[in-house]
């Protein structure tokens, strides 16, 4: 993803390039793309539209924020550092999947 969310003229002042951790999942036949970088989604009917949707998603929550006065405050909110006058997200150090027993009531 690294790129994209430097396309908007106004974004190049604040983030250069930001690579976002993004996960796709499959959930009853539409696909969900989701970082945690910024707590959001979107999904799609086939994998490239939930990536395309996801794109969008994400200069729109830029844009809003910044227009809104908001985005310094949301990106340390969410865990994001400035460095050099820019700011970084956050790293995903793992992602795991486990299997857990789980007690149900009868």
């Amino acid at each position: 993803m690294e790129g994209y969310l430097g396309s908007m003229e106004w974004m190049k002042k604040l983030i250069m390039s930001a690579k976002l951790p993004v996960i796709f999942l499959k959930e009853k036949g539409q696909f969900v793309a989701y970082t945690p970088a910024l707590d959001l989604s979107t999904s799609g009917k086939t994998l490239a539209q939930a990536e395309r949707r996801f794109i969008e998603a994400a200069e729109l929550f830029f844009e809003e924020c910044y227009k809104m006065g908001t985005l310094d405050e949301v990106l340390h909110d969410l865990g994001w550092k400035k460095s050099h006058g820019t700011w970084v997200p956050p790293v995903s150090v793992a992602q795991d999947a486990r299997t857990m027993s789980i007690p149900l009531p009868a």
